[in-house]
């Protein structure tokens, strides 16, 4: 309605009419033109014996290579291995961990001294074991997460997934007595966030019907559930609106876990969002640009990040708002703001943690890692950088709330992880365990490397290769991509990669194209909707710059991507077929004229588009694969792969796409897992299953 000020009302009203009803008559004609609607039923008796079919097809060609039994036994011992790092999270004046292995494929959670976990020597007790609660049960349970009740941190909000999907079951545990609290809370599986307000109050997003729920089928309401309450009677809070991405609750406690505020995080698109105070008689907005991000709170502070520019600070900005001043006047935010960094042209922030007083900053510069700690003196911030590796990407495990102790891993491509213990006010690092060597790297180097893209834009990109290959453009190299929703992808340690490929003679790459986050809002923007050709012209032009340095060829060139990296390889196949010869399309999102259409497609039109409105369709119809697919066409055989319970891109898409090539008479390999959500990897042993699959067909196509 905003661009439409210029207009007359009722000549805006009766061009929206129209407007309205062409898109309504193109998207029926899709729709009735479409013979793969059926795909879409999930469960439909007839999609699941299509289904069969294809894996059957599949499983025989790729599990039944003499390769596959070799690849599957190395990879499960890579995810299951005993000296791997138990990653920490703070809780109750020690860590937990989540550990499976072959024992427990779906976990353990566990909790140790600090002084012992410190001490590279844990003596870990177990809290919950997820494997025997399945077993009695009869349930596939695995844990999606965990919030207790600080400062106590005895009682806790377990997060239950069944299959390892997004919706998940909430049930009250007894972190001291070790058991399901007696008359605890407990919610049914939902796509829900539940936060503690204190010991019989909680405070839940959750959609009771569709009526609450938003069009990507999440809650846009807030309950305030009493404990022995029902939550369909549940006191509202907040309530957003259909057309909103989602609402979640923010529930803020200071150093001694002592509750300061409750807030409602209401997502009016994937990147804009409106926060509003619920401590008083009614919600109070803050006046705060639409693209902000609340990364955390310490010292009083409400820390957020700027997509755009606002009072005076520029897009990227790092800001700091005084909660007490808001909390009396919300008007006073921009008054009560202070900035703590805007990064540089080559660097993005990454993420934000805090201790108890300081802001934990993880950023990249030019793709690879550093830690910065800042700290308030004199109504201005400070920072520092932690003397921690170079070259590598940095990840804050976990910080420490009451006191000023981190766990940061280091890790690279060729360099397994370390796991170091700092402290944000000395400034002190020391390492405290590293996982063994899991396959031979000595052999390999790194280099990065920049490709023009067709407008001329410089794009970053990570070869991993042996140091004795040879520039003959014969290395089977996979191409890595995703380029999308400002996430960025640093050199990170694979093992099952490099045991599987590099050590294989294969080369390995990750292209760092727009669309991502890897220098900033801008380097994200640049590719958003309208725009997104530029992300694929990215990814096509580092493929042809490692043709033109004859690292590989078009013949050895695969490349691989995952739900948003399904549209690139798709559309990638479908744009360059000429350029590779493997294409492995993993949990994709594909049909871009339908995906609104489907769970939880809706939440990603700030990304894409909305097929709805004309204009959108119209850029939207210029690249979607799925639509793009063309009889006569040589295209390369691709491998394409999903989950029937993924809850999160619906595997409609991977569907539709084989069976439309199939339609084509093209060649394709189509394989769908019945079990596990979007992440993949919630069981090890299935896991290890999937990547030997993968690399398999990579082997046959680019190797043999």
């Amino acid at each position: 309605m905003a661009e439409q000020v210029g207009l007359g009302m009722q000549s805006f009203l009766v061009s929206a009419a129209v407007a309205l009803s062409l898109v309504a008559c193109v998207s029926a004609t899709v729709a009735e033109d479409d013979p793969n609607l059926w795909l879409e039923d999930v469960h439909g008796e007839k999609a699941l014996a299509w289904v069969a079919r294809e894996n059957a097809k599949s499983l025989a060609r790729l599990e039944g290579d003499k390769r596959y039994a070799t690849y599957r036994a190395q990879a499960l011992a890579i995810f299951t291995a005993k000296d791997r790092i138990a990653l920490p999270e703070f809780r109750a004046e020690g860590v937990d961990n989540v550990w499976q292995d072959e024992a427990h494929p779906h976990g353990v959670w566990r909790h140790a001294s600090l002084k012992s976990y410190r001490s590279g020597r844990a003596r870990w007790q177990t809290l919950l074991d997820l494997d025997a609660l399945s077993k009695a049960e009869g349930r596939n349970w695995f844990l999606k997460g965990v919030d207790c009740l600080a400062p106590e941190d005895r009682l806790c909000l377990v997060l239950l997934s069944d299959g390892g999907g997004d919706a998940v079951e909430i049930r009250e545990f007894d972190a001291v007595s070790k058991v399901f609290a007696k008359g605890g809370f407990q919610l049914d599986r939902a796509k829900q966030t539940v936060e503690w307000v204190d010991r019989d109050t909680l405070i839940v997003a959750r959609a009771l019907s569709e009526a609450d729920a938003t069009e990507s089928g999440y809650p846009f309401v807030l309950r305030m559930l009493k404990r022995g309450g029902a939550i369909e009677t549940a006191q509202v809070v907040f309530r957003g609106d259909r057309k909103d991405t989602v609402v979640s609750p923010r529930v803020l406690r200071d150093a001694n876990g002592k509750l300061v505020a409750t807030l409602a995080e209401r997502r009016v698109g994937f990147f804009e969002a409106e926060f509003y105070l619920l401590d008083g008689e009614r919600p109070v907005k803050l006046p705060l640009p639409q693209h902000t991000a609340l990364r955390t709170f310490a010292d009083g502070q409400l820390i957020f990040s700027f997509q755009t520019a606002w009072n005076g600070y520029e897009a990227g900005s790092l800001v700091a708002i005084d909660l007490a001043a808001v909390s009396q006047d919300a008007a006073t935010a921009a008054k009560a703001s202070s900035l703590i960094v805007k990064p540089g042209p080559s660097q993005t922030i990454d993420a934000v943690n805090s201790t108890r007083d300081r802001i934990v900053l993880q950023m990249l510069d030019n793709v690879k890692g550093a830690i910065e700690v800042y700290a308030r003196k004199g109504g201005r911030w400070r920072g520092s950088r932690l003397t921690l590796p170079t070259h590598s990407n940095l990840v804050v495990r976990a910080a420490q709330k009451s006191g000023s102790l981190l766990f940061v891993t280091s890790e690279s491509f060729l360099e397994p992880t370390r796991l170091w213990a700092a402290d944000a006010i000395s400034g002190g690092v020391k390492k405290i365990a590293a996982m063994p060597a899991q396959f031979k790297a000595g052999a390999h180097i790194v280099e990065q490397h920049w490709a023009t893209s067709k407008d001329g834009t410089k794009i970053p990109y990570f070869l991993v290769r042996a140091k004795k290959a040879k520039a003959n453009g014969q290395t089977p190299t996979l191409l890595f991509g995703y380029g999308g929703f400002q996430l960025s992808k640093p050199p990170v340690y694979m093992p099952e990669m490099g045991k599987l490929w590099l050590e294989r003679g294969g080369a390995f790459v990750t292209a760092n194209i727009r669309g991502g986050g890897e220098f900033g809002p801008a380097w994200h923007q640049s590719a958003l909707r309208e725009n997104r050709q530029r992300a694929f012209d990215d990814f096509a032009a580092v493929g042809e710059d490692l043709i033109a340095r004859k690292i590989t060829s078009p013949r050895r060139l695969g490349i691989y991507g995952r739900s948003n990296g399904g549209v690139l390889m798709t559309v990638s196949m479908t744009q360059r077929p000429d350029l590779f010869n493997a294409v492995v399309v993993e949990s994709p999102l594909v049909d871009m004229l339908r995906y609104h259409k489907l769970p939880a497609g809706a939440s990603w039109v700030a990304e894409y588009g909305n097929p709805d409105v004309a204009a959108d369709r119209a850029f939207l119809s210029r690249y979607s694969a799925y639509q793009k697919l063309r009889p006569g066409v040589k295209y390369p055989e691709p491998y394409i792969t999903t989950n029937t319970e993924d809850d999160r891109v619906h595997p409609g898409h991977a569907r539709k796409y084989a069976a439309r090539l199939s339609q084509l008479g093209a060649p394709y390999l189509y394989f769908e897992n019945i079990f596990g959500g979007h992440s993949n990897d919630a069981d090890p042993a299935i896991n290890a299953k999937r990547w030997a699959r993968h690399y398999v067909y990579l082997a046959q196509k680019l190797m043999d």
